[in-house]
């Protein structure tokens, strides 16, 4: 017993192909499309289908039809858009803006930086004068301690 037809359809926009096959596996490969079409939604059993007819009358073999597209419904094409000759005002103001941003981050990284350097020759001087302290406490204790040993 033959196998029933089904006619499935899919379009790419400009031409409408049809075929008459026992499944979707065998339009698939009558179509020459590995991936499956139909479960995108692209193809579509259409028994119904303007090319039904032909279709059924030789089986496996695909029907095209070629699709005609109406231009006046496409609507007005856009405007061109032209070259600009220059940047634009804003364009202009946001140049300014971001240069006087790094200005300003540059001097305030530059005063930040010298405050350090202050602090750091401050804790210099305050650590010079604490090893000048430990030196002489030390060098006085070590004197009374050999002191207190001679009299042992």
């Amino acid at each position: 017993m033959a196998p029933r037809l089904k006619v499935f359809e899919w379009s790419d926009g400009f031409h409408r192909f049809t075929v008459a096959a026992a499944s979707r596996p065998k339009a698939l490969a009558a179509w020459g499309i590995q991936q499956d079409i139909f479960a995108s939604g692209l193809a579509r059993q259409a028994p119904e289908a303007e090319d039904a007819e032909a279709a059924r009358a030789r089986p496996g073999e695909v029907v095209e039809r070629g699709l005609t597209v109406d231009v006046g419904k496409a609507g007005p094409r856009a405007a061109r858009v032209t070259a600009r000759k220059g940047p634009t005002a804003a364009e202009k103001r946001r140049v300014e803006r971001l240069a006087d941003d790094l200005e300003a981050l540059e001097r305030a990284y530059a005063d930040s930086a010298e405050a350090v350097r202050v602090e750091m020759r401050s804790l210099e001087a305050r650590a010079a004068e604490e090893k000048r302290r430990f030196d002489q406490t030390r060098t006085k204790l070590v004197r009374d301690l050999a002191k207190a040993r001679e009299k042992l």
